[in-house]
């Protein structure tokens, strides 16, 4: 039953949050507000730094307050980190402190982009489900086990809210609103956004693998998905042949008419932009990554990477190209 009393949102503003997800996250609160002539919710920003925040396009935005003396959200409060590039760099101990105290308060606690790693590393989505970028996935799986991670668009799983990044943030506040206001409040607040398609929490993160590749074919399709499916241990092009019922000669001139690369290159490809994610996102040692890219000979994976990317593993790591958390600008 909706409350008389105006449900508070708090928004952490970490240093380099995307924008995007920030501003598609505020703005159905404040429409919310407008279409339904009342005040149902508020909103305030607050920051480390306290004055304001620096997001990853460059943009300032002039905080309500810092964390110092900043007082414990309430138990009908929703606070959200906003994260955004270099999220491990605001994992810091005064930012993590900070959300234990608003969860020992009752807030329900969430994050949109890459403000989930900063949850995470708060302890605060352990044994919870939740969702990230899709390009921070696989590092945000090898640093938190203990978290039950989704690729949906949103997770909603009891006061911990998460949202994958991009306009993912709209979808998972018209959820919020429906929840408290009804599904016709809602469908008002889309409809001013533009916003046509309201997703749920089953709708996946990345498009169709046929729209992605601009091309519909499904036994194409069916083979690309059985191969992002088995990047750790890698399927021979034979098998994924027989499998899609047809022979490997079949298969490669599928391959080459529509990708203008064979299965083995297109497979390579794959498994290469998984382990760069893996090496600039977590702290996995090389060998590691190779194995979980399934790459069997550390030197074999380095000279393929090299390859790909101009430059070998080790390097890259040595360059400080390793940033903890990623670089997702959704």
């Amino acid at each position: 039953m909706p409350s008389d009393k105006p449900r508070r949102f708090t928004f952490l503003l970490v240093d380099r949050f995307t924008m995007l997800p920030f501003a598609a996250a505020i703005e159905p609160l404040r429409l919310a507000n407008r279409a339904s002539g009342a005040t149902l919710f508020e909103w305030r920003l607050v920051g480390p730094l306290g004055q304001h925040a620096t997001c990853s396009n460059g943009a300032r935005i002039l905080l309500d307050g810092g964390l110092d003396n900043d007082q414990p959200a309430g138990r009908d409060d929703v606070v959200i980190v906003c994260g955004g590039t270099e999220i491990a760099r605001e994992a810091s101990k005064p930012v993590l402190n900070w959300l234990r105290r608003q969860a020992r308060g009752g807030a329900s606690v969430g994050a949109v982009c890459t403000g989930a790693w900063v949850l995470a590393e708060a302890g605060l989505l352990d044994g919870r489900k939740a969702t990230i970028h899709w390009e921070n996935h696989d590092g945000f799986a090898e640093a938190f086990p203990e978290v039950d991670l989704f690729r949906s668009v949103f997770v909603h799983d009891g006061n911990r809210l998460t949202a994958a990044g991009g306009t993912s943030s709209i979808d998972l506040m018209l959820h919020l609103i429906a929840e408290a206001h009804g599904d016709q409040l809602a469908a008002e607040v889309a409809d001013q956004m533009l916003h046509t398609a309201i997703r749920t929490d089953q709708d996946r993160q990345r498009l169709s693998i046929p729209t992605r590749i601009g091309v519909r074919h499904p036994r194409l399709s069916a083979v690309i998905t059985r191969m992002e499916a088995n990047l750790e241990d890698p399927i021979s092009p034979a098998q994924l042949a027989a499998d899609a019922g047809m022979s490997t000669r079949q298969l490669e001139r599928l391959f080459r008419r529509y990708l203008n690369r064979s299965p083995k290159r297109y497979y390579m490809e794959t498994r290469l932009s998984r382990a760069r994610n893996l090496l600039m996102q977590t702290e996995m040692s090389i060998i590691e990554v190779a194995l979980a890219s399934g790459f069997s000979s550390p030197s074999h994976f380095s000279k393929c990477y090299r390859a790909q990317y101009g430059s070998t593993p080790y390097r890259e790591r040595g360059t400080g190209a390793v940033q903890k958390g990623g670089t997702a600008e959704a």
